[in-house]
């Protein structure tokens, strides 16, 4: 049986484990976010390869780690870029609902969480797709935060983002599951 396996119930423990994943992949994320390609004709919206992590860091360690991670992560990566934090709040919401939903992954991709690699890897990239899809949905409050109307929010917002988002986890999450499978095993965990 994987170790990769949670439970139910420890999907919502809190250790000192959790916290110091937690913490290393917000920090990874929110600098490696400055890494980012702007797409033409979108607004504000990028290509952000680091965005893999938060899918990753949910999908392996638990929904409050992707949480953490998107939230606290993307937070870091608006200072770092000039954004400050109350100007896309929302956003660094929605990417910790991104984390949150894909550490949901045990529940709803059970069948795929033990097995061979190729099957994680398979489920991290499905984690991290229906995250980014159902996560980003928060990014609709800006109608009401922002002022901006459906149409627009719909066309240059959340479509592109989870477009973007979703090549980005399919290609590179996998990647990441196959190259944390060693570290795993030597960790003990």
């Amino acid at each position: 049986m994987s170790t990769m396996t949670m439970s139910r119930s420890n999907l919502w423990e809190v250790t000192s484990r959790t916290i110091v994943y937690a913490a290393i992949g917000a920090a990874l994320y929110g600098v490696l976010s400055l890494f980012s390609f702007l797409l033409p004709g979108t607004t504000n919206v990028s290509i952000r390869p680091a965005f893999s992590l938060v899918a990753f860091f949910g999908y392996a360690f638990g929904p409050i780690v992707g949480l953490f991670v998107g939230f606290v992560g993307n937070s870091i990566g608006d200072q770092l870029n000039g954004y400050g934090f109350l100007t896309y709040w929302n956003w660094s919401l929605a990417n910790g609902f991104v984390g949150f939903v894909a550490g949901l992954a045990p529940l709803y991709l059970a069948s795929m969480m033990d097995g061979p690699i190729s099957r994680r890897a398979l489920g991290g990239a499905i984690a991290g797709v229906v995250g980014s899809v159902i996560g980003f949905l928060f990014v609709f409050s800006d109608i009401w935060v922002g002022g901006s109307s459906f149409d627009s929010l719909l066309t240059t917002g959340y479509v592109p983002v989870v477009i973007a988002d979703v090549i980005t986890v399919a290609i590179l999450v996998p990647i990441l599951v196959y190259a944390w499978e060693p570290v795993k095993e030597q960790l003990g965990r």
